[in-house]
């Protein structure tokens, strides 16, 4: 790259490297040599000028009044000849307007700076305004009080989102969710928008639930991907198992999803609690997935790991209690969990496989009982003993 900078050879592409790239199959793409250079120019036409504070209406060079929707330019030294407002500014003839959120833009540019970019878009044959400008950091509610109210834990896989209410007592509320997040093979634009509806999606069911969080587990494969397989530890890294282990790992946007989940909740009045990752999956298909299969018919293992996610944000531990009934609270045995569904197909040996996730069998001593029996009579007598004497020692 130095190199290059030294003999003025700069590989920067301002309209676009795709866009460039496509001039040498026009007739495969169904384009003209017109609509070519209609698309160039458009990625080469660009105004953008940063906010300043204390500056009226949050910017210096580009303003945009919310009263009276016009826009003015503060024209450069050669171009002041053109200028048709006071102190070499140029205002635009036609008015212009936020549809979208535009009482936002409005109030940021009564307190604050904002940034405009103006672009032009050939397909449409129109020029677009965009405002933006930093959000004020929020105040972090306590911990204790996001945990009063129910929150919506969320287990991130490749290719779909695994999401269920947990309320305060660590139980799931309400049926699972699966939310769609295929993102393979796209390019980066269109990964950004499904990974943004995902997250919209997201936002609805917390506020159906009434949660004021979104749990998460604190992923970051950093290390796994610069360590390659020379250094995997646990992790599978030859064979079959390694490539699909390291393109799981590829496909799995953590960074990013944490980041759009943080600023979108917070415009939403929402918060992200993170969570220990820590044998998320193994202690809910140790102790959570064979009773959510008797009670719902659409659980998986990623959202059994979702209960132990939502669990571990209201401060629970992963496994279950000791001595929980079953399905039935009257008449189901008392037992550590739910009894496994029995092999149906018998082993190469003849005899009948173990059930998976069967949890080992408590035996515990039972409690004294401080009060004494009552009179009983034994069958093979014919009338009851008498009276018993207690006796005191002196």
């Amino acid at each position: 790259m130095e190199e290059r900078v030294t003999a003025g050879r700069v590989s920067v592409c301002r309209g676009g490297r795709k866009i460039a790239k496509s001039r040498h199959s026009l007739p495969a793409i169904g384009k003209t040599v017109e609509q070519w250079r209609a698309e160039w120019d458009a990625g080469r036409w660009f105004l953008t000028a940063d906010g300043e504070a204390g500056k009226r209406l949050g910017n210096e060079t580009i303003r945009w009044d919310p009263d009276e929707d016009w826009l003015e330019l503060k024209l450069p030294a050669p171009l002041a000849h053109l200028a048709n407002a006071p102190h070499g500014r140029y205002r635009l003839e036609c008015p212009v307007s936020f549809p979208y959120r535009g009482d936002e833009v409005a109030a940021q540019t009564a307190s604050g700076p904002v940034r405009y970019d103006i672009s032009y878009d050939p397909g449409r044959d129109r020029w677009y305004l965009d405002a933006s400008w930093r959000a004020p950091a929020r105040p972090v509610p306590p911990l204790e009080n996001l945990r009063a109210r129910p929150v919506l834990a969320v287990d991130l896989n490749h290719g779909h989102l695994a999401a269920w209410a947990v309320t305060p007592d660590g139980n799931p509320a309400g049926p699972p969710v699966t939310v769609p997040l295929e993102l393979a093979g796209l390019p980066a634009t269109q990964r950004d928008g499904r990974l943004r509806a995902a997250i919209t999606t997201l936002i609805t069911l917390a506020r159906g639930h009434s949660c004021r969080a979104i749990a998460i587990e604190d992923l970051d494969f950093a290390d796994a991907r610069q360590q390659g397989r020379e250094h995997t530890g646990r992790r599978p890294s030859r064979g079959a198992r390694g490539r699909r282990h390291r393109v799981i790992t590829a496909g799995l946007p953590t960074a990013r999803f944490r980041d759009r989940l943080v600023q979108m909740t917070a415009n939403a009045g929402l918060h992200v609690i993170a969570v220990d990752p820590a044998y998320t999956s193994r202690w809910a298909a140790e102790h959570w997935l064979t009773p959510l299969r008797d009670r719902e018919q659409v659980t998986t293992g990623h959202h059994a790991a979702a209960v132990v996610i939502g669990r571990r944000a209201h401060g629970h531990g992963a496994r279950r209690r000791e001595s929980v009934t079953g399905g039935d609270q009257r008449i189901a045995a008392r037992r550590a969990a739910p009894r496994a569904p029995q092999a149906r197909h018998a082993n190469r040996n003849g005899g009948i496989p173990r059930a998976t996730r069967q949890p080992p069998r408590r035996h515990k001593t039972a409690a004294a009982d401080p009060e004494h029996p009552p009179n009983q009579g034994a069958e093979d007598r014919s009338r009851p003993p008498a009276e018993p004497v207690l006796t005191t020692a002196q």
